[in-house]
């Protein structure tokens, strides 16, 4: 009879096998309730599923992120059932899940139009409130390869036929209509009750562009309809915020077609850039950091040598062909890194050894990807690879770690996550390395004190790593930093160093970035801000409004005395009314709007104005100074030089 061991560590016996949703019940009747699902020995399974041994059991509600998942699984379902009742020629293919929702792809005549979507909403509403019970049942592959054939699903019967013959196919229904699904779903339609239907796009048929061009169908869905709402405003905040609109109000940077997925950085946008890199550059040199620069272009060889050009050439960009040398477009700088390591003899006294570059890379992403800023062609990486012992491990993640929440929090981010990710299916190394090198993150962590969660196969290829996410001022979290433990490329390349005994050992390689890239950097930092980037990142910190001709000179002499300081300061002399362009420069997130008149110019002061609308007064020229060097020294003050 099972013994039933719960999170909390208390134990239910029974006299017989007990469904998930009975121990719920056997609880409490608010538990069974509110159920969607269950985690038995780790694995998820539907609240029916039955226990015949001693088991541990957690209970699954929409509070959880795996009760979100089946959720949003069994609504894509759902929207899959609207569909046939509505438009019974349509076919279905595949619905998964994604973040924040699900999309389901249909084979139809015609896209479905947002008035479609209107009424497959609706009905999806109407099936909902049915509550119908979903049920799981069975076939062999050949009974459910027939059975979609017979309902004219062909599709579904393709995906069917690649399964082999002897796989039990699981099925799952709800009224009259079946699916073919893994699992698990929520116990019944009625627990599906907070959703939306966003948008409808193209997609081919296995994401080949030589089959059929299906209609896919996004949605999002939550627990409840206070947790709907709170994303849909987000996605109203996300729009408002949107880097690309800022780009070119404020005159920072644009994209065109000669050019997908590069950017082309204007005067204001490259300021900001800059500005990053400097900042960069000093905390990195005041933590013992090499800055190198390798070449942008290296033969295909290395990238063989490296194991790159089998996990990333279809994202390579190259030159020449099979008859002729073929040199690969860099995506990435760590097999160059150990290029420069390599051409000098280390001893351990020389390491650890940190070499950093603000390296430019390229990788070939499919242009439906591409998105802004945030997901280009070309960019830059914060990289570094810091060269080190097995026993320097520790303290070179613990001083990482130091380093980047004191830069993120300079940036204006303080909810940072950490997870511990490691080793995938397709991987570089033997198992002891990666036994040794996960071990080692994960030491670095527990002394660290930093609460982290653990993610299963989620590695590079090469390594374990530690990947740390923010999360912006209206909630979405983004994965920036990460440091990666690698004991295989530096082996693979030959770096080695003299041990203390005499003895050649290859050191280990820890790859790590703080932003990232600067592109995806700077389109999140504009989006967090909403534009208005801190004094010390503003491109321009001060503009300067005269109010008529006569005070254009002292205007000018303002300007003079700004930049003299080291300020990126401009003068707005235009015939205009003066409310026009301090609306103007306001609606441009300029931190500080300085307007001068007659009692400004004569007594040497600037009226300054924020760009949220407070007015500070008429101050002397020099207190203004001084109170801007203050702000910008507490952010960075050394990224004002280049």
């Amino acid at each position: 009879m099972p013994t039933i061991t719960l999170p909390d560590g208390s134990q239910r016996s029974f006299d017989a096998p007990v469904s998930v949703h009975d121990v719920a019940a056997d609880i409490g009747p608010g538990l069974a309730k509110a159920a969607l699902a269950g985690k038995v020995d780790g694995q998820l399974v539907d609240t029916a599923y039955t226990i015949t041994d001693d088991a541990e059991l957690a209970i699954v509600t929409a509070k959880d992120d795996d009760g979100l998942e089946v959720i949003r699984h069994s609504t894509a379902h759902l929207l899959a059932q609207a569909v046939k009742q509505l438009y019974p020629e349509a076919q279905i293919t595949i619905g998964p899940v994604i973040e924040d929702g699900f999309y389901y792809d249909f084979a139809v005549d015609q896209p479905f139009t947002p008035e479609d979507l209107e009424k497959i909403e609706k009905r999806m509403a109407e099936l909902s409130k049915q509550d119908m019970d979903v049920e799981r049942s069975v076939m062999s592959r050949d009974e459910a390869v027939d059975y979609f054939k017979a309902e004219g699903e062909h599709y579904k019967a393709e995906i069917i036929e690649s399964i082999p013959a002897d796989e039990e196919i699981g099925l799952y229904g709800q009224g009259d209509w079946k699916d073919l699904c893994r699992g698990p779903h929520v116990p019944s339609t009625g627990h599906l009750k907070a959703f939306k239907l966003m948008k409808v796009a193209g997609a081919y048929w296995r994401g080949d562009s030589d089959n059929e061009m299906l209609c896919r169908v996004y949605g999002t869905a939550w627990g409840d309809k206070k947790a709907l709402k709170a994303y849909l405003h987000r996605l109203e905040e996300a729009e408002k915020r949107d880097h690309r609109r800022f780009g070119k109000l404020q005159d920072l940077f644009h994209f065109q077609e000669e050019a997908p997925g590069l950017v082309f950085w204007h005067d204001k946008g490259w300021t900001i850039y800059r500005t990053i890199r400097s900042y960069i550059r000093e905390r990195l040199r005041a933590t013992g950091y090499q800055e190198v620069n390798t070449p942008q272009i290296v033969d295909r060889s290395l990238w063989e040598r490296s194991g790159h050009w089998d996990k990333f050439r279809e994202n390579m960009f190259t030159t020449g062909d099979e008859e002729q040398r073929v040199y690969a477009v860099k995506p990435m700088n760590c097999p160059c890194h150990i290029q420069i390591y390599n051409k000098t003899l280390h001893s351990y006294r020389d390491l650890p050894l940190r070499m950093a570059e603000f390296g430019s890379c390229h990788r070939n992403e499919p242009s439906g990807t591409l998105h802004g800023l945030m997901r280009v062609r070309g960019f830059v990486q914060d990289d570094a690879h810091i060269f080190a012992t097995e026993a320097q491990i520790q303290s070179e993640v613990d001083a990482f770690i130091k380093l980047l929440f004191s830069v993120y929090e300079d940036f204006g981010f303080s909810d940072v996550s950490t997870k511990l990710s490691t080793r995938p299916e397709q991987r570089v190394g033997t198992d002891d390395q990666w036994d040794r090198a996960e071990e080692a993150l994960q030491r670095a962590l527990e002394s660290s004190g930093l609460p982290w969660e653990l993610q299963p196969g989620e590695g590079a290829f090469y390594g374990p790593k530690i990947e740390f996410q923010l999360r912006d001022s209206i909630g979405r979290v983004w994965q920036l930093g990460t440091i990666q433990l690698d004991f295989s490329m530096p082996e693979r390349l030959g770096a080695t160093y003299v041990a203390e005994d005499g003895s050649k050992q290859t050191p280990v390689m820890l790859h790590r970035a703080i932003l990232g890239s600067f592109e995806r950097f700077i389109g999140i930092l504009i989006e967090h801000h909403a534009g208005s980037l801190p004094a010390w990142l503003a491109p321009v910190q001060a503009v300067v409004l005269n109010i008529t001709d006569k005070h254009a000179e002292y205007a000018k002499s303002v300007v003079e005395a700004l930049e003299k300081q080291g300020f990126r300061a401009e003068s707005d002399l235009r015939n205009e009314k003066i409310g026009f362009k301090i609306r103007e420069h306001t609606i441009q997130r300029i931190p500080y709007l300085l307007v001068v008149g007659d009692r400004e110019a004569e007594t040497n002061c600037v009226a300054v104005r924020t760009r949220t609308g407070e007015d500070l007064g008429s101050v002397p020229l020099e207190e203004f100074m001084q109170s801007l060097e203050t702000e910008v020294a507490g952010r960075g003050r050394s990224a004002m030089e280049d």
